[in-house]
Protein backbone atom coordinates (compact mmCIF):
# COMPACT_ATOMS: atom_id res chain seq x y z
CA UNK A 1 0.00 0.00 0.00
CA UNK A 2 1.42 3.38 -0.93
CA UNK A 3 1.89 6.12 1.70
CA UNK A 4 -0.26 9.15 1.15
CA UNK A 5 1.76 12.45 1.31
CA UNK A 6 -0.07 14.99 0.07
CA UNK A 7 -2.54 16.57 -2.28
CA UNK A 8 -1.80 18.71 -5.07
CA UNK A 9 -1.46 22.56 -5.54
CA UNK A 10 -2.59 23.94 -8.47
CA UNK A 11 -3.50 28.20 -7.87
CA UNK A 12 -4.38 31.28 -10.36
CA UNK A 13 -0.63 31.92 -10.07
CA UNK A 14 1.10 28.91 -10.31
CA UNK A 15 -1.26 26.64 -12.15
CA UNK A 16 -0.20 22.71 -12.73
CA UNK A 17 1.52 22.23 -16.16
CA UNK A 18 1.89 18.96 -18.48
CA UNK A 19 5.59 19.39 -17.17
CA UNK A 20 5.35 20.84 -13.33
CA UNK A 21 3.25 20.50 -10.42
CA UNK A 22 3.86 21.18 -6.84
CA UNK A 23 1.97 19.54 -3.90
CA UNK A 24 1.61 20.17 -0.24
CA UNK A 25 3.11 18.10 2.76
CA UNK A 26 3.76 17.20 6.24
CA UNK A 27 6.63 19.74 7.70
CA UNK A 28 8.14 16.99 9.20
CA UNK A 29 8.02 14.54 5.89
CA UNK A 30 11.96 14.07 5.22
CA UNK A 31 11.82 14.11 1.47
CA UNK A 32 14.78 15.15 -1.01
CA UNK A 33 15.66 16.15 -4.28
CA UNK A 34 15.60 13.07 -7.19
CA UNK A 35 12.64 11.44 -5.07
CA UNK A 36 9.97 10.19 -7.10
CA UNK A 37 5.92 10.58 -6.18
CA UNK A 38 3.17 9.15 -7.10
CA UNK A 39 0.00 11.35 -8.16
CA UNK A 40 -3.94 10.07 -8.98
CA UNK A 41 -5.10 11.46 -12.62
CA UNK A 42 -8.05 10.97 -15.00
CA UNK A 43 -8.93 7.56 -16.09
CA UNK A 44 -7.56 5.56 -13.38
CA UNK A 45 -4.25 6.72 -14.44
CA UNK A 46 -1.02 7.81 -12.64
CA UNK A 47 1.85 10.73 -13.12
CA UNK A 48 4.85 10.08 -11.67
CA UNK A 49 7.21 13.11 -10.84
CA UNK A 50 10.72 13.65 -9.53
CA UNK A 51 10.94 16.14 -6.46
CA UNK A 52 13.25 19.15 -7.99
CA UNK A 53 12.38 21.56 -4.97
CA UNK A 54 11.32 22.01 -1.46
CA UNK A 55 10.14 25.04 -0.03
CA UNK A 56 8.09 26.26 3.42
CA UNK A 57 5.93 28.98 4.11
CA UNK A 58 3.88 30.47 6.57
CA UNK A 59 1.39 32.89 6.68
CA UNK A 60 3.60 36.04 7.48
CA UNK A 61 3.36 38.36 4.98
CA UNK A 62 7.11 39.33 5.24
CA UNK A 63 10.31 38.93 7.43
CA UNK A 64 9.56 41.72 9.26
CA UNK A 65 5.75 40.45 10.55
CA UNK A 66 7.80 37.40 12.13
CA UNK A 67 10.69 40.02 13.65
CA UNK A 68 7.50 42.17 15.02
CA UNK A 69 6.25 38.53 16.78
CA UNK A 70 8.89 37.47 18.37
CA UNK A 71 8.83 40.59 20.60
CA UNK A 72 10.98 42.89 18.10
CA UNK A 73 13.75 40.84 18.07
CA UNK A 74 13.86 39.12 21.63
CA UNK A 75 15.93 35.93 20.34
CA UNK A 76 14.86 34.08 23.61
CA UNK A 77 11.40 34.39 23.27
CA UNK A 78 9.62 31.26 21.70
CA UNK A 79 7.07 32.88 19.20
CA UNK A 80 3.91 33.57 20.82
CA UNK A 81 1.66 34.25 17.38
CA UNK A 82 1.14 31.27 15.97
CA UNK A 83 2.59 30.60 12.48
CA UNK A 84 0.00 28.36 10.21
CA UNK A 85 3.18 27.12 8.30
CA UNK A 86 3.64 24.40 5.45
CA UNK A 87 6.21 22.30 3.10
CA UNK A 88 5.36 22.40 -0.59
CA UNK A 89 7.57 20.42 -3.27
CA UNK A 90 7.99 21.28 -6.87
CA UNK A 91 7.96 18.32 -9.04
CA UNK A 92 8.86 17.71 -12.84
CA UNK A 93 6.19 14.87 -14.80
CA UNK A 94 8.80 11.81 -15.95
CA UNK A 95 5.73 9.48 -16.47
CA UNK A 96 1.89 8.81 -16.74
CA UNK A 97 1.11 4.98 -16.69
CA UNK A 98 -1.40 5.96 -19.73
CA UNK A 99 0.65 8.17 -21.27
CA UNK A 100 -1.86 11.13 -20.66
CA UNK A 101 0.22 14.26 -19.82
CA UNK A 102 -2.62 16.57 -19.10
CA UNK A 103 -1.73 18.92 -15.99
CA UNK A 104 -2.79 16.50 -12.90
CA UNK A 105 -5.80 18.35 -10.66
CA UNK A 106 -5.74 20.38 -7.93
CA UNK A 107 -6.28 17.79 -4.50
CA UNK A 108 -5.10 15.13 -6.36
CA UNK A 109 -3.71 12.49 -3.80
CA UNK A 110 0.30 11.76 -3.84
CA UNK A 111 2.21 8.60 -2.71
CA UNK A 112 5.25 7.79 -2.05
CA UNK A 113 6.33 5.22 -5.10
CA UNK A 114 7.09 1.17 -4.91
CA UNK A 115 10.15 -0.01 -6.17
CA UNK A 116 8.55 -1.22 -9.26
CA UNK A 117 6.72 2.31 -9.73
CA UNK A 118 9.96 3.95 -9.23
CA UNK A 119 11.34 1.74 -11.80
CA UNK A 120 8.86 2.30 -14.06
CA UNK A 121 8.80 6.07 -13.52
CA UNK A 122 12.58 6.41 -14.46
CA UNK A 123 12.38 4.10 -17.38
CA UNK A 124 14.45 1.44 -16.24
CA UNK A 125 12.21 -1.16 -16.45
CA UNK A 126 12.49 -1.71 -20.39
CA UNK A 127 16.04 -1.01 -20.58
CA UNK A 128 17.62 -3.53 -23.12
CA UNK A 129 21.09 -4.66 -23.12
CA UNK A 130 21.34 -3.40 -19.69
CA UNK A 131 24.12 -2.15 -18.37
CA UNK A 132 24.44 -1.15 -14.49
CA UNK A 133 25.99 1.78 -13.83
CA UNK A 134 25.45 2.33 -9.63
CA UNK A 135 22.88 2.22 -7.25
CA UNK A 136 20.04 4.56 -6.37
CA UNK A 137 17.87 5.47 -3.02
CA UNK A 138 14.76 6.90 -2.73
CA UNK A 139 13.58 8.17 0.82
CA UNK A 140 17.16 7.93 2.10
CA UNK A 141 16.77 7.54 5.71
CA UNK A 142 12.95 6.92 6.56
CA UNK A 143 11.72 3.96 7.16
CA UNK A 144 10.48 4.00 3.10
CA UNK A 145 13.74 3.92 2.08
CA UNK A 146 13.83 1.98 -1.39
CA UNK A 147 17.83 0.98 -3.12
CA UNK A 148 17.59 -0.18 -6.68
CA UNK A 149 20.21 -0.79 -8.90
CA UNK A 150 20.44 1.54 -12.19
CA UNK A 151 21.07 0.04 -15.69
CA UNK A 152 21.77 1.78 -18.90
CA UNK A 153 21.79 0.36 -22.19
CA UNK A 154 24.82 -0.38 -23.62
CA UNK A 155 24.56 0.28 -26.72
CA UNK A 156 23.62 3.76 -26.08
CA UNK A 157 27.33 4.04 -24.24
CA UNK A 158 29.49 1.73 -26.37
CA UNK A 159 27.59 2.58 -29.49
CA UNK A 160 26.39 2.07 -32.20
CA UNK A 161 23.08 3.66 -30.92
CA UNK A 162 24.89 6.19 -29.14
CA UNK A 163 28.53 6.35 -27.43
CA UNK A 164 31.44 7.89 -25.24
CA UNK A 165 31.06 9.14 -21.57
CA UNK A 166 32.26 12.42 -20.36
CA UNK A 167 33.18 12.78 -16.52
CA UNK A 168 33.23 15.65 -14.44
CA UNK A 169 33.95 16.85 -11.02
CA UNK A 170 36.78 18.22 -8.65
CA UNK A 171 40.01 16.23 -8.08
CA UNK A 172 39.85 14.07 -5.26
CA UNK A 173 36.06 14.03 -3.82
CA UNK A 174 34.66 13.42 -6.98
CA UNK A 175 36.31 9.90 -7.61
CA UNK A 176 36.29 10.32 -11.12
CA UNK A 177 38.59 7.90 -12.36
CA UNK A 178 37.25 5.73 -9.58
CA UNK A 179 34.00 5.60 -11.34
CA UNK A 180 34.94 5.38 -14.70
CA UNK A 181 37.05 2.14 -13.55
CA UNK A 182 33.65 0.73 -12.13
CA UNK A 183 31.98 1.34 -15.35
CA UNK A 184 34.77 -0.64 -17.35
CA UNK A 185 34.83 -3.28 -14.64
CA UNK A 186 30.87 -3.92 -15.50
CA UNK A 187 31.41 -4.04 -18.89
CA UNK A 188 34.56 -6.37 -18.91
CA UNK A 189 31.89 -8.30 -16.52
CA UNK A 190 28.81 -8.66 -18.79
CA UNK A 191 30.92 -9.22 -21.98
CA UNK A 192 33.37 -12.32 -20.53
CA UNK A 193 29.74 -13.84 -19.93
CA UNK A 194 28.76 -13.36 -23.35
CA UNK A 195 30.41 -16.38 -24.64
CA UNK A 196 27.86 -17.22 -27.63
CA UNK A 197 28.06 -13.48 -28.99
CA UNK A 198 29.70 -12.03 -31.96
CA UNK A 199 30.33 -8.42 -30.47
CA UNK A 200 33.33 -7.75 -28.68
CA UNK A 201 35.05 -5.22 -26.13
CA UNK A 202 38.81 -4.39 -25.24
CA UNK A 203 40.00 -1.26 -23.14
CA UNK A 204 42.86 1.09 -23.14
CA UNK A 205 43.68 2.46 -20.23
CA UNK A 206 45.80 5.77 -19.47
CA UNK A 207 47.63 5.77 -16.19
CA UNK A 208 48.30 9.31 -15.79
CA UNK A 209 48.74 9.73 -11.76
CA UNK A 210 51.24 8.36 -9.25
CA UNK A 211 50.62 4.39 -9.58
CA UNK A 212 46.36 4.70 -9.50
CA UNK A 213 45.77 2.10 -12.40
CA UNK A 214 49.01 -0.04 -12.34
CA UNK A 215 47.40 -2.58 -10.22
CA UNK A 216 44.19 -3.26 -11.45
CA UNK A 217 44.10 -6.95 -11.58
CA UNK A 218 44.93 -7.29 -7.89
CA UNK A 219 42.78 -7.21 -5.35
CA UNK A 220 41.83 -4.28 -3.04
CA UNK A 221 43.04 -5.16 0.92
CA UNK A 222 41.34 -2.72 1.97
CA UNK A 223 43.86 -1.62 4.68
CA UNK A 224 43.37 1.65 4.77
CA UNK A 225 39.63 1.83 4.84
CA UNK A 226 37.28 1.72 8.03
CA UNK A 227 36.09 -1.65 9.42
CA UNK A 228 34.19 -3.81 7.29
CA UNK A 229 34.59 -1.73 4.67
CA UNK A 230 35.48 -5.02 2.48
CA UNK A 231 32.43 -6.63 3.32
CA UNK A 232 30.29 -3.68 2.51
CA UNK A 233 32.06 -3.43 -0.96
CA UNK A 234 32.13 -6.96 -1.69
CA UNK A 235 28.04 -6.92 -0.67
CA UNK A 236 27.40 -4.16 -2.73
CA UNK A 237 28.86 -6.06 -5.94
CA UNK A 238 27.15 -8.96 -5.32
CA UNK A 239 23.86 -6.98 -5.19
CA UNK A 240 24.63 -4.97 -8.09
CA UNK A 241 25.33 -8.32 -9.69
CA UNK A 242 29.09 -8.14 -10.22
CA UNK A 243 31.81 -10.07 -9.63
CA UNK A 244 33.69 -9.14 -6.72
CA UNK A 245 37.02 -10.20 -9.05
CA UNK A 246 39.21 -7.24 -10.25
CA UNK A 247 40.12 -7.00 -14.14
CA UNK A 248 41.27 -9.53 -15.85
CA UNK A 249 43.61 -10.23 -18.77
CA UNK A 250 45.24 -7.37 -18.27
CA UNK A 251 48.73 -5.93 -19.51
CA UNK A 252 51.26 -2.56 -18.46
CA UNK A 253 53.19 -0.70 -20.88
CA UNK A 254 55.86 1.63 -19.11
CA UNK A 255 58.07 4.02 -20.95
CA UNK A 256 61.32 2.59 -21.74
CA UNK A 257 64.46 3.88 -18.92
CA UNK A 258 67.52 1.68 -18.64
CA UNK A 259 67.43 -1.02 -15.64
CA UNK A 260 70.69 -0.03 -14.64
CA UNK A 261 69.83 3.45 -14.39
CA UNK A 262 68.83 5.42 -11.24
CA UNK A 263 66.38 7.60 -13.74
CA UNK A 264 63.16 5.77 -13.75
CA UNK A 265 60.25 6.43 -16.20
CA UNK A 266 57.37 4.97 -13.86
CA UNK A 267 55.94 5.21 -9.82
CA UNK A 268 56.09 1.46 -10.15
CA UNK A 269 57.94 0.31 -7.13
CA UNK A 270 61.13 -1.74 -9.07
CA UNK A 271 59.93 -5.26 -7.03
CA UNK A 272 56.32 -4.99 -9.12
CA UNK A 273 58.06 -3.92 -12.44
CA UNK A 274 60.16 -7.02 -12.01
CA UNK A 275 57.38 -9.33 -11.06
CA UNK A 276 54.97 -8.15 -13.59
CA UNK A 277 57.57 -8.94 -16.14
CA UNK A 278 57.86 -12.62 -14.48
CA UNK A 279 54.43 -13.24 -15.31
CA UNK A 280 54.30 -12.13 -19.10
CA UNK A 281 52.43 -8.94 -17.65
CA UNK A 282 54.71 -6.10 -18.44
CA UNK A 283 56.73 -4.21 -21.61
CA UNK A 284 58.70 -1.05 -21.60
CA UNK A 285 57.82 0.51 -24.62
CA UNK A 286 59.90 2.57 -27.16
CA UNK A 287 59.78 5.14 -30.28
CA UNK A 288 61.92 4.33 -33.28
CA UNK A 289 62.44 6.65 -35.98
CA UNK A 290 61.46 4.90 -39.29
CA UNK A 291 58.22 4.22 -37.99
CA UNK A 292 57.20 6.63 -35.58
CA UNK A 293 58.46 9.78 -37.54
CA UNK A 294 54.76 10.26 -38.32
CA UNK A 295 53.81 11.04 -35.08
CA UNK A 296 56.01 13.85 -34.44
CA UNK A 297 53.29 15.93 -35.25
CA UNK A 298 51.56 15.16 -31.58
CA UNK A 299 54.64 16.80 -29.85
CA UNK A 300 52.91 20.51 -31.39
CA UNK A 301 49.48 19.49 -29.81
CA UNK A 302 49.81 22.44 -27.61
CA UNK A 303 51.82 24.87 -30.19
CA UNK A 304 50.40 27.80 -31.73
CA UNK A 305 50.61 27.63 -35.52
CA UNK A 306 49.22 30.21 -37.19
CA UNK A 307 51.49 30.46 -40.34
CA UNK A 308 51.27 26.37 -40.47
CA UNK A 309 55.10 26.57 -40.17
CA UNK A 310 55.54 23.65 -38.49
CA UNK A 311 52.98 21.58 -40.24
CA UNK A 312 54.83 22.14 -43.41
CA UNK A 313 57.57 20.83 -41.77
CA UNK A 314 56.72 17.88 -40.95
CA UNK A 315 55.28 17.24 -43.81
CA UNK A 316 58.80 17.57 -45.36
CA UNK A 317 59.99 15.01 -42.94
CA UNK A 318 57.21 12.25 -43.24
CA UNK A 319 58.03 12.82 -47.21
CA UNK A 320 59.53 9.52 -48.03
CA UNK A 321 60.90 11.32 -51.87
CA UNK A 322 62.19 14.03 -49.59
CA UNK A 323 65.92 14.85 -50.56
CA UNK A 324 66.71 16.00 -47.09
CA UNK A 325 64.94 13.48 -44.83
CA UNK A 326 65.04 10.32 -47.21
CA UNK A 327 66.87 7.63 -45.97
CA UNK A 328 67.23 8.47 -42.32
CA UNK A 329 67.35 5.78 -39.49
CA UNK A 330 68.03 7.22 -36.29
CA UNK A 331 66.80 9.85 -33.84
CA UNK A 332 70.25 11.20 -34.29
CA UNK A 333 70.34 11.48 -37.65
CA UNK A 334 67.11 13.61 -37.73
CA UNK A 335 68.32 16.00 -35.42
CA UNK A 336 71.56 16.38 -37.18
CA UNK A 337 69.30 17.12 -40.46
CA UNK A 338 67.51 19.43 -38.84
CA UNK A 339 69.99 21.22 -36.88
CA UNK A 340 71.79 21.37 -40.64
CA UNK A 341 68.64 23.59 -41.90
CA UNK A 342 68.72 25.61 -38.74
CA UNK A 343 72.29 26.87 -39.51
CA UNK A 344 71.75 27.80 -43.23
CA UNK A 345 72.88 31.73 -42.22
CA UNK A 346 70.38 34.19 -40.31
CA UNK A 347 67.01 35.54 -42.47
CA UNK A 348 67.77 33.39 -45.39
CA UNK A 349 64.98 30.68 -46.23
CA UNK A 350 66.14 27.10 -45.21
CA UNK A 351 64.88 24.09 -47.40
CA UNK A 352 61.91 24.24 -49.77
CA UNK A 353 61.44 27.89 -48.44
CA UNK A 354 60.74 27.63 -44.71
CA UNK A 355 62.57 30.22 -42.84
CA UNK A 356 65.64 29.31 -40.59
CA UNK A 357 63.53 30.95 -37.82
CA UNK A 358 60.87 28.45 -38.08
CA UNK A 359 63.16 25.51 -38.31
CA UNK A 360 65.19 26.83 -34.92
CA UNK A 361 62.00 26.69 -33.11
CA UNK A 362 60.72 22.99 -34.69
CA UNK A 363 64.93 22.13 -33.19
CA UNK A 364 64.07 23.73 -30.14
CA UNK A 365 61.01 22.04 -29.66
CA UNK A 366 61.75 18.51 -30.95
CA UNK A 367 65.36 17.91 -29.48
CA UNK A 368 63.92 18.79 -25.90
CA UNK A 369 61.03 15.99 -26.35
CA UNK A 370 63.16 13.05 -27.90
CA UNK A 371 65.91 13.79 -24.66
CA UNK A 372 64.41 10.52 -23.41
CA UNK A 373 65.52 6.72 -23.74
CA UNK A 374 62.45 5.72 -24.81
CA UNK A 375 63.63 7.42 -28.18
CA UNK A 376 65.64 4.91 -29.70
CA UNK A 377 67.13 3.54 -32.15
CA UNK A 378 65.77 -0.70 -32.18
CA UNK A 379 63.02 -2.39 -29.76
CA UNK A 380 64.68 -5.87 -28.59
CA UNK A 381 62.05 -7.91 -27.74
CA UNK A 382 64.00 -10.51 -25.37
CA UNK A 383 64.29 -7.39 -22.98
CA UNK A 384 60.13 -7.02 -22.49
CA UNK A 385 60.66 -4.19 -24.76
CA UNK A 386 57.85 -3.32 -27.28
CA UNK A 387 56.64 -0.77 -29.76
CA UNK A 388 53.72 0.62 -28.37
CA UNK A 389 51.54 0.93 -32.06
CA UNK A 390 52.75 -2.93 -32.25
CA UNK A 391 50.91 -3.42 -29.44
CA UNK A 392 47.86 -1.94 -29.66
CA UNK A 393 47.49 -3.76 -33.05
CA UNK A 394 47.41 -7.04 -31.83
CA UNK A 395 44.27 -5.70 -29.05
CA UNK A 396 42.33 -8.99 -28.64
CA UNK A 397 38.84 -9.01 -27.05
CA UNK A 398 38.13 -8.71 -23.23
CA UNK A 399 42.11 -7.50 -22.96
CA UNK A 400 42.68 -4.56 -20.54
CA UNK A 401 46.11 -2.34 -21.96
CA UNK A 402 47.26 -0.08 -18.99
CA UNK A 403 49.83 2.58 -21.00
CA UNK A 404 51.58 4.31 -17.62
CA UNK A 405 52.49 8.04 -18.95
CA UNK A 406 52.52 9.85 -15.01
CA UNK A 407 56.33 10.39 -15.02
CA UNK A 408 56.58 11.68 -17.86
CA UNK A 409 56.54 15.27 -19.06
CA UNK A 410 53.85 17.19 -20.35
CA UNK A 411 54.93 17.03 -23.96
CA UNK A 412 55.57 13.48 -24.05
CA UNK A 413 52.73 12.52 -22.45
CA UNK A 414 50.72 13.91 -25.35
CA UNK A 415 53.07 12.23 -27.73
CA UNK A 416 52.15 8.89 -26.51
CA UNK A 417 48.63 9.72 -25.67
CA UNK A 418 48.04 10.99 -29.59
CA UNK A 419 49.93 8.52 -31.18
CA UNK A 420 47.94 5.26 -29.26
CA UNK A 421 44.51 6.83 -30.06
CA UNK A 422 45.72 7.84 -34.00
CA UNK A 423 46.62 3.68 -33.87
CA UNK A 424 43.63 2.64 -32.18
CA UNK A 425 41.48 4.69 -34.96
CA UNK A 426 43.36 3.44 -37.71
CA UNK A 427 43.30 0.15 -37.00
CA UNK A 428 39.24 -0.07 -36.51
CA UNK A 429 39.10 1.87 -39.79
CA UNK A 430 40.77 -1.30 -41.00
CA UNK A 431 43.98 -0.01 -42.26
CA UNK A 432 46.59 -2.48 -40.64
CA UNK A 433 44.28 -5.43 -41.91
CA UNK A 434 46.81 -6.68 -44.60
CA UNK A 435 49.23 -7.49 -41.19
CA UNK A 436 49.52 -10.49 -39.63
CA UNK A 437 48.11 -11.01 -36.30
CA UNK A 438 45.75 -8.18 -36.26
CA UNK A 439 41.92 -9.07 -35.32
CA UNK A 440 40.36 -6.47 -33.41
CA UNK A 441 37.39 -6.92 -31.16
CA UNK A 442 34.62 -5.05 -32.38
CA UNK A 443 34.89 -2.34 -29.75
CA UNK A 444 37.74 -0.63 -28.01
CA UNK A 445 36.88 2.04 -25.08
CA UNK A 446 40.24 4.91 -24.24
CA UNK A 447 40.20 5.81 -20.85
CA UNK A 448 41.87 9.34 -20.24
CA UNK A 449 42.08 11.25 -17.28
CA UNK A 450 42.73 15.06 -17.51
CA UNK A 451 41.73 15.09 -20.31
CA UNK A 452 41.36 19.12 -20.42
CA UNK A 453 45.25 19.05 -21.87
CA UNK A 454 44.38 17.49 -25.25
CA UNK A 455 40.55 18.59 -26.05
CA UNK A 456 40.08 22.14 -24.03
CA UNK A 457 38.78 25.09 -25.47
CA UNK A 458 41.87 26.70 -25.17
CA UNK A 459 43.93 23.93 -27.25
CA UNK A 460 45.08 25.10 -30.58
CA UNK A 461 42.72 24.65 -33.20
CA UNK A 462 45.11 22.78 -35.38
CA UNK A 463 46.05 20.88 -32.66
CA UNK A 464 46.52 16.91 -34.01
CA UNK A 465 45.59 15.44 -30.88
CA UNK A 466 42.38 17.93 -30.73
CA UNK A 467 41.90 16.60 -34.30
CA UNK A 468 41.77 12.78 -33.57
CA UNK A 469 39.46 13.01 -30.14
CA UNK A 470 37.27 15.09 -32.44
CA UNK A 471 37.53 12.31 -35.03
CA UNK A 472 36.60 9.60 -32.06
CA UNK A 473 34.06 11.38 -30.17
CA UNK A 474 32.27 11.86 -34.01
CA UNK A 475 32.99 9.05 -35.72
CA UNK A 476 34.23 6.48 -33.52
CA UNK A 477 30.39 5.35 -32.58
CA UNK A 478 29.53 3.79 -35.94
CA UNK A 479 33.76 2.88 -36.04
CA UNK A 480 33.76 0.94 -32.54
CA UNK A 481 35.82 3.43 -30.81
CA UNK A 482 34.55 4.78 -27.32
CA UNK A 483 35.82 7.54 -25.64
CA UNK A 484 35.75 8.07 -21.70
CA UNK A 485 37.57 11.17 -20.54
CA UNK A 486 37.58 12.39 -17.51
CA UNK A 487 38.48 16.39 -16.44
CA UNK A 488 37.95 18.85 -13.41
CA UNK A 489 36.28 21.20 -15.25
CA UNK A 490 33.58 20.36 -17.87
CA UNK A 491 33.13 24.09 -19.11
CA UNK A 492 37.11 24.02 -19.86
CA UNK A 493 36.53 20.90 -22.40
CA UNK A 494 35.50 21.63 -26.01
CA UNK A 495 31.76 22.09 -27.05
CA UNK A 496 31.97 19.30 -30.29
CA UNK A 497 33.60 16.26 -27.66
CA UNK A 498 31.22 16.79 -24.75
CA UNK A 499 28.28 17.53 -27.28
CA UNK A 500 29.00 13.89 -29.03
CA UNK A 501 28.87 12.20 -25.97
CA UNK A 502 25.54 10.55 -25.06
CA UNK A 503 26.09 9.82 -21.60
CA UNK A 504 27.37 12.23 -18.88
CA UNK A 505 27.97 12.24 -15.24
CA UNK A 506 28.44 15.32 -13.27
CA UNK A 507 30.29 15.31 -9.84
CA UNK A 508 31.29 17.25 -7.04
CA UNK A 509 32.36 20.75 -7.99
CA UNK A 510 32.11 24.24 -7.38
CA UNK A 511 30.24 27.28 -7.43
CA UNK A 512 32.33 28.71 -10.34
CA UNK A 513 32.02 26.07 -12.60
CA UNK A 514 28.09 25.56 -11.66
CA UNK A 515 27.55 29.08 -12.43
CA UNK A 516 28.49 28.38 -16.27
CA UNK A 517 26.23 27.87 -19.80
CA UNK A 518 26.94 24.02 -19.41
CA UNK A 519 25.00 23.88 -16.58
CA UNK A 520 22.58 25.83 -17.65
CA UNK A 521 19.37 23.56 -18.12
CA UNK A 522 19.88 21.66 -14.59
CA UNK A 523 17.29 23.08 -12.04
CA UNK A 524 19.24 25.68 -9.96
CA UNK A 525 18.31 22.97 -6.51
CA UNK A 526 20.44 19.81 -8.72
CA UNK A 527 23.22 22.79 -9.39
CA UNK A 528 23.52 23.89 -5.73
CA UNK A 529 23.92 19.65 -4.76
CA UNK A 530 26.66 19.54 -7.27
CA UNK A 531 28.31 21.83 -4.67
CA UNK A 532 27.76 19.15 -1.68
CA UNK A 533 27.29 15.83 -3.25
CA UNK A 534 29.77 12.68 -1.31
CA UNK A 535 32.33 11.16 -2.93
CA UNK A 536 30.76 8.47 -4.51
CA UNK A 537 27.90 9.98 -5.37
CA UNK A 538 27.11 10.90 -9.26
CA UNK A 539 24.38 13.01 -11.26
CA UNK A 540 23.88 10.55 -14.50
CA UNK A 541 22.55 11.82 -17.67
CA UNK A 542 21.43 8.97 -20.27
CA UNK A 543 19.21 9.30 -23.73
CA UNK A 544 17.17 5.80 -22.32
CA UNK A 545 16.39 7.78 -18.40
CA UNK A 546 13.35 10.33 -18.20
CA UNK A 547 15.42 12.44 -15.91
CA UNK A 548 18.52 13.26 -14.35
CA UNK A 549 19.30 10.24 -11.67
CA UNK A 550 21.58 10.65 -8.48
CA UNK A 551 23.66 7.54 -8.49
CA UNK A 552 26.29 5.72 -6.37
CA UNK A 553 28.51 3.50 -6.78
CA UNK A 554 30.70 1.08 -4.72
CA UNK A 555 35.03 1.38 -3.76
CA UNK A 556 36.89 0.14 -6.01
CA UNK A 557 37.77 -3.52 -5.91
CA UNK A 558 40.96 -3.54 -7.21
CA UNK A 559 44.54 -2.50 -5.39
CA UNK A 560 44.34 0.99 -4.14
CA UNK A 561 48.09 2.83 -4.16
CA UNK A 562 47.84 5.75 -0.68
Amino acid sequence: MNRLIGRVLATEKTPTTMDKFNFWTDTNLQLHAFDIVKVEHIDKSFTFGVVENISHITDAQSFLTNFISSDFGDVELDEPTFRVGMNYAEAKVSFNSKNLYTPVHNNAKVYLASAEEITMALGLDKIQNPLVCGSLKMYEGTKDEVTLPVKLNSKFILGPDGAHLNISGISGLASKTSYAMFLMKAIQDQYLSMTDSSDSVAFVIFNVKGCDLMAIDRENDFAQDMPNAKEETLLEYKNLGLSPEPFKNVKYFIPYYDSNSAKKSTYLPKSDVDRYMEDGQLKKYKYVYSSDKESIEMMFSNIDDPAQTMESIISKIIDEDDPDFKGLSTWADFIDKVSENSLKGSGQKGSNDISVLSWRKFKRIVRKAIQDEMFANRVVPEKNECRLADELKKIRKNNVVVIDIAKLPEDKQAFVFGDAVRTIYNLKLGEYDAETDVAPPSRIIVFIDELNKYASKDVPKTSPILSELLNVTERGRSLGVVLFGAEQFRSAIHDRVTGNCATHAYGRTNSIEISTKNYGSLPNTYKNMLTRLEQGDYLIQNPVFRSLLKIRFPKPIYKQFK
